[in-house]
C-alpha cells in the first residue's frame, strides 16, 4: 500500500471513531474525499491536507508544507 494512502483503520485510529460509517461522515463533514474501498473508508494524506487548506486545489503546495502538518 502506497504510504499516503490511509486505511479504514488508520481513519479509526485518528478519528477514534469505531464504526466505518461514523469515520466516513466525520471526515465529509470535514471536507475530506472519502473513497468507498471492500475494506471500508480510505482517503490520502493529500485530501486531508487539501481540505484543511494546506494543498491549493491545483496541487500547489500552501505555507507550510503538508509533510510538516502530517
Amino acid at each position: 500500500m502506497h504510504s499516503s494512502i490511509l486505511s479504514c483503520d488508520d481513519l479509526k485510529a485518528v478519528t477514534g471513531y469505531q464504526r466505518a460509517g461514523d469515520v466516513a461522515r466525520r471526515l465529509r463533514d470535514q471536507g475530506v474525499h472519502v473513497f468507498e474501498g471492500r475494506h471500508g473508508p480510505w482517503t490520502t494524506i493529500e485530501l486531508i491536507n487539501q481540505a484543511g487548506g494546506l494543498v491549493s486545489g491545483d496541487g500547489e503546495k500552501a505555507s507550510p508544507s503538508p509533510e510538516d502538518i502530517l
